[in-house]
């Protein structure tokens, strides 16, 4: 998904009633794709005036953010404990892959449906940059562009609940791979996604449900589900790096 692709996926939840004002909306960003990108590992305390003090903005404003993205199921804010990275048990991360597989696999002959031309060309363009970035070793944009093929192919059923929701399993995919997975064997493999668009183009709802099926199964055996500690970050170092690539605060 890489820069443009993760900001695309926190852009959908833009407007949904738990933003703030432009400033709080670039602080919302620059922590979303910090996150999602795994520059911040799950598990990574957020504290409130550290975050203040990159932002130079105030507590109350960092909250709201802290909120929303907990909301999201991106931070885990707990009393007396502070806020920090999410970090998947087990049990919820193969509570995601099961999620994914169920709204994917059930959603497949209304993509197959409505799929133009246009639509299926797109998506070849999102696999182009995805293999470009394999070839080129960048793991992070690779992975989250393959978040970013799931989710337009998703979008192409029309139904936007399922696309929102679909939107925010990806980013909590995104952890789960941070967590538990090595970026060169949780990405999907080059051919894997020209494969199920070309079966889309054919009108093959079967083929295509039973590819997504063993894709997403796939994906979820590459990743070792066995907990272990988090090491630290340098928390100010990483969102001002973040925070260089992003529009700056008004």
């Amino acid at each position: 998904m890489g820069k443009r692709a993760s900001a695309e996926l926190g852009a959908g939840r833009a407007d949904d009633g738990l933003g703030g004002n432009g400033r709080d909306e670039v602080i919302y960003r620059n922590l979303f794709v910090a996150i999602v990108e795994n520059h911040l590992a799950p598990g990574t305390k957020l504290p409130e005036d550290t975050l203040a003090e990159t932002y130079g903005v105030s507590r109350t404003s960092i909250r709201k953010v802290l909120q929303r993205l907990a909301h999201e199921r991106l931070v885990d804010v707990r009393l007396n404990r502070g806020a920090s990275v999410a970090q998947p048990s087990v049990g919820e991360a193969r509570d995601i892959f099961s999620a994914r597989r169920i709204i994917e696999c059930g959603a497949i002959p209304q993509v197959v449906a409505k799929a133009t031309s246009p639509a299926l060309e797109a998506l070849r363009d999102l696999v182009r940059r995805e293999h470009a970035a394999q070839d080129r070793g960048d793991w992070r944009e690779s992975i989250f562009l393959s978040g970013a093929f799931h989710v337009e192919l998703m979008r192409l059923s029309g139904n936007e609940t399922l696309t929102d929701f679909l939107t925010q399993l990806v980013s909590r995919s995104s952890l789960v791979i941070a967590t538990y997975g090595s970026p060169q064997t949780a990405s999907c493999r080059h051919s894997e996604h020209d494969d199920v668009i070309e079966i889309i183009a054919a009108g093959d709802v079967e083929a295509a449900t039973r590819w997504m099926d063993r894709h997403l199964r796939d994906v979820e055996r590459s990743v070792v589900l066995v907990e272990e500690e988090p090491e630290p970050a340098d928390l100010k170092k990483i969102l001002e790096e973040v925070a260089q690539r992003r529009p700056k605060l008004r």
